[in-house]
């Protein structure tokens, strides 16, 4: 009997999940919670501490043993996933100057701007599979951030480090001069590509700013796919864990591209990972186009061997809790009875702009959108066009993908809301067209133990694991009416998302009489 331990960090909280490997049976989990920092005088910044990161890790540890009922020095392998780019610097030490520039941390993005602009000008070939656009998400955006922000503590940045390689760096003790770096965080984060001899070039990254003089040779280390072994846990992290020292860490990676794993994904597949926000990942074979809009096309970032594709949306559950907390309410008392509403009954159109575009516009400085609006409207209202909205923009996502030579057989639903929301899934499978996969157990901490089982050598690949570990699929058939309906309500959802977002022509005074059609047919 194998036991492994996978973590999860999202945005709020870690969970630890135990699996025991020979059967696939989940034998405990833990939360750990952390606060996210945010504050009305900087809206667009969004920190976190190390310290708060590793003391909740501590916590949920100790919760998951108990639960299972097991001696922590049972477990074979340890493996983490987390947000990202979530970046924070470090000395020559490895201690954080500062807190976490989180994921959702948007302050970054004049500097973005600067090095989109200077990458398409100076034609450097990175710029191209990131999706032509640098993102304010990412991580030389908020270490030029950082660097410009912070004069005092410029002298002592030996690194930055994306959390997942920061947590791995920590757990097993390594120094500045051997530090893990993640394919997937370096590929879709950081331009960093085999293909074109690693980072971007250091004398373009000078001539966005000389405060980036040098930068390349603080980012070295050891490049590793997350089949690969990173480390091993240090005597130190063991005993707070209540782990044993020595058992093998594998390098880390992006929560969405390991819950894609443990969704089950391969080749063809997409998986949107829908939770606080969307990541839409795709395994692609090597030799795809560059997609445009998109959040990179990276070799190895979730399996070795096949080219990652990222995309995704900037909030989704977000929105759903904004709504519901506006109205005095909760998501799950407003999503009653949406299993019965027909397409667009609502005469409401939602585009989903709240936290800007993530995919394929690519910009912090848009805001949601509701056309339709009448006296009669309700929280539930806007709440069902607003999962409309998401699911209209994942198709267009999907149509960009599809028109640079990526393949989409299946589409499956992961992450934590399609577990809770039934609506949810089937308005996704009419939208869309297809069906929809949805795993039948919570997926969230199953990829870390896939990982955490091929670091033990349980497995001779991750299929083989997938197949042992990953949990069965319900399926949300499209409905034929429902199709129709939706493939109308999404010629005008196209229309208004590329007229508001990018200045294209748009008959719009023909979109509000079309939104109370649907509204008066329901």
């Amino acid at each position: 009997m194998t036991i492994v331990a996978g973590a999860d960090f999202g945005t709020l909280s870690v969970r630890v999940t135990l699996m025991q490997t020979d059967t696939g049976e989940t034998l405990g989990t833990g939360i750990g919670e952390y606060p996210l920092k945010r504050s009305q005088a900087e809206p667009l910044a969004a920190k976190q501490s190390h310290d708060d990161h590793m003391d909740a890790l501590v916590a949920a540890m100790g919760q998951a043993i108990a639960a299972a009922g097991i001696d922590g020095t049972e477990i074979a392998a340890f493996a983490a996933d987390t947000t990202g780019s979530s970046v924070v610097m470090v000395d020559a030490d490895l201690r954080p100057l500062d807190d976490y520039y989180l994921w959702c941390d948007h302050t970054a993005h004049a500097e973005a701007e600067e090095i989109t602009r200077r990458a398409h000008h100076e034609g450097i070939e990175a710029i191209r599979w990131c999706g032509g656009v640098y993102s304010h998400e990412w991580g030389y955006a908020k270490l030029l951030h950082f660097l410009r922000h912070n004069p005092d503590k410029r002298d002592r940045v030996a690194t930055a480090l994306e959390h997942c390689d920061m947590l791995v760096a920590t757990l097993t003790g390594a120094t500045i001069d051997d530090l893990p770096r993640s394919v997937c965080a370096m590929g879709h984060k950081w331009m960093w590509g085999e293909a074109w001899g690693g980072f971007p070039p250091q004398d373009f990254l000078s001539r966005v700013d000389p405060l980036l003089d040098g930068i390349n040779d603080r980012l070295g280390g050891r490049f590793g796919t997350s089949d690969k072994i990173a480390g091993h846990l240090s005597a130190t992290w063991a005993e707070r864990l209540g782990l044993r020292a020595g058992i093998p860490i594998p390098f880390g990676a992006f929560d969405s591209h390991w819950d894609s794993i443990a969704c089950g994904c391969g080749p063809g597949d997409l998986v949107n990972v829908v939770g606080t926000s969307t990541c839409m990942i795709s395994i692609a074979p090597p030799g795809i186009d560059p997609v445009p809009g998109i959040c990179g096309a990276v070799p190895g970032s979730v399996v070795a061997g096949q080219i990652g594709v990222e995309a995704g949306q900037s909030a989704t559950g977000d929105i759903f809790e904004a709504i519901a907390t506006r109205a005095g309410s909760d998501v799950g008392t407003l999503s009653a009875g949406f299993e019965t509403r027909a397409p667009g009954s609502t005469g409401l159109l939602r585009v989903v702009w709240d936290n800007g575009d993530r995919t394929v516009l690519v910009r912090s400085d848009l805001g949601g959108i509701t056309l339709g609006w009448d006296l009669h409207h309700t929280a539930a209202d806007e709440l069902h066009a607003a999962i409309e909205g998401m699911a209209m923009h994942v198709r267009l996502i999907i149509d960009r993908m599809k028109e640079h030579g990526v393949v989409v057989n299946r589409v499956m639903n992961g992450g934590g809301i399609p577990q809770k929301n039934a609506a949810l899934n089937q308005i996704y499978a009419d939208v869309l067209g297809t069906e929809v996969h949805v795993p039948r157990q919570s997926p969230t901490g199953v990829g870390a133990c896939i990982f955490a089982a091929l670091a033990a050598g349980v497995f001779d690949g991750y299929e083989s694991a997938q197949d042992r570990l990953a949990p069965p699929h319900r399926i949300y058939e499209p409905r034929g009416e429902a199709v129709a309906a939706y493939d109308r309500l999404y010629t005008l959802f196209r229309s208004v998302y590329f007229a508001f977002g990018a200045g294209e022509a748009a008959d719009l005074g023909a979109v509000l009489p079309a939104l109370r059609g649907f509204r008066q047919g329901a």
